[in-house]
């Protein structure tokens, strides 16, 4: 990966941003995929026991023998998720809301109103734009209506269907977000797994260049409050309009514009020759292939003036975005770079691990306000009046369910950094009151249990 200003010592982030130029939809895209988040939730079913490390047949740790099937038969069940998913422990499900909550606290605070919409959609939602090359890439089948469904590989579709569907119901401009859970089956490599989480911020309805400021300033708003900056982390941006008015030139038809785009993505995964072989393929001329690739090269915007000429939709665009990014106060976060055709996508593990290299990451632990534990087997009952009491006044509660010694309630008070420790003992209950310990300061007192708060 070749360095850049926005590059850091160890180069573990180079994110892409695509400045679309479109008079209706504006979309901004961030991606969870990858360890030590690898954004993939999904085991249905719940295992009453851990598998033996090894079985009796020899079995490998991890796997699971349920019992004899009706032909006598023992079936082993792999309990390791899914080739490409992941499961979602406590300590990872903490690092997830934190982010999470990070992702709608700044579309809150941007003024967006949240939506989702159905992970399982019809199948030509994706194909009719994509192409049936994209079935490759779905996770999909028949259903037993006989209707070809798949499980969505990304959100705009849906966010275009919705809209839609909706027709003058609604009035524009809309802002709109949503965090999902997209799937595509696909090589997984690092950083991007066949299963993950999406946040899409969407402007649709504003014809201008501010929309896309706007969405850029959003994300720049999230790395900030992350502990991210811009010697981490920086934006290459572009117009598709660069390419279009290249493409113009040479009298290529606007149908053709989509073919272009997917080649000239693969501008840095495929060697330069490959790329001019395909675009040769679809009918671009050697000389119009040549002017292309060197517009493409460009990484200033003095320099693509100089060679598409200051008159044109592209320049007069990016010029005033890169002057709104002086106004909204990230322009330290903009290079440009032409040859971005695509969507932005990040990949959120690396994000992660940058966090992890600058000591940003927090430590999320579980913590709950009590933990409630009946002295007596036949107080349980009157334990749990006091948790339920305690709960309908908002503190969270950690009810001792079983029978325990109280030097095994005091380790789980310390594992679950619980503030105070409420005991339910026969004495106390006969006086109407409980016994609570703060255990910061090991302060104790009795409590009415009406008063208990």
């Amino acid at each position: 990966m070749p360095a850049t200003p926005f590059s850091c010592s160890f180069l573990v982030l180079q994110p892409r941003f695509n400045h679309y130029i479109n008079p209706i939809f504006r979309s901004l895209t961030y991606q969870l995929s990858s360890s030590p988040f690898q954004s993939n939730v999904r085991l249905h079913c719940a295992l009453s026991q851990a598998a033996e490390a090894e079985s009796p047949t020899g079995g490998r740790s991890g796997a699971l023998s349920p019992g004899p099937t009706v032909t006598g038969e023992v079936q082993k069940i792999d309990v390791n998720p899914p080739k490409g998913t992941r499961d979602f422990p406590p300590e990872d499900m903490r690092l997830r809301n934190w982010l999470f909550n990070n992702f709608k606290e700044v579309s809150r605070l941007y003024g967006f109103e949240e939506i989702d919409f159905p992970v399982l959609e019809s199948e030509a939602l994706f194909t009719r734009k994509a192409g049936e090359e994209i079935k490759d890439q779905l996770y999909c089948f028949e259903d037993r209506g006989n209707r070809r469904v798949a499980l969505r590989p990304e959100l705009t579709p849906s966010l275009a269907r919705l809209v839609i569907q909706k027709g003058k119901s609604i009035s524009l401009p809309l802002k709109w977000f949503t965090v999902g859970q997209c799937w595509r089956y696909e090589r997984m490599t690092r950083g991007r797994r066949r299963e993950h989480y999406q946040w899409n911020m969407d402007i649709i309805g504003v014809p201008g260049v501010m929309a896309e400021a706007e969405l850029i300033s959003s994300i720049v708003t999230l790395f900030k409050r992350i502990g991210i900056t811009e010697s981490d982390v920086g934006f290459k941006v572009s117009s598709r309009k660069v390419l279009q008015e290249v493409l113009k030139c040479y009298s290529i038809p606007d149908n053709m514009f989509g073919k272009v785009c997917v080649i000239i993505d693969k501008i840095e995964k495929i060697p330069v020759d490959e790329i001019k072989k395909e675009l040769n393929a679809v009918g671009l001329s050697q000389e119009a292939i040549e002017e292309l690739l060197l517009v493409l090269s460009v990484k200033s915007l003095t320099e693509l003036e100089e060679r598409l000429g200051g008159s044109g939709e592209a320049i007069a665009d990016l010029k005033q975005l890169f002057s709104l990014a002086e106004k909204f106060g990230y322009s330290k976060w903009l290079q440009f770079d032409a040859s971005v055709v695509r969507g932005l996508a990040y990949y959120t593990g690396i994000v992660f691990e940058l966090l992890r290299e600058k000591g940003l990451l927090p430590e999320l632990s579980l913590q709950v306000d009590n933990i409630v534990c009946a002295l007596d087997e036949e107080l349980q009952g009157y334990a749990a009046m006091a948790a339920n009491i305690l709960r309908e006044k908002g503190q969270s509660v950690d009810l001792v369910l079983e029978s325990k010694p109280l030097k095994w309630v005091f380790k789980r008070a310390a594992r679950t950094n619980a503030e105070r420790l409420v005991l339910v003992g026969n004495s106390e209950w006969q006086r109407g009151v409980v016994g609570v310990k703060v255990l910061s300061t090991g302060e104790q007192y009795e409590v009415k249990l009406d008063d208990l708060k």
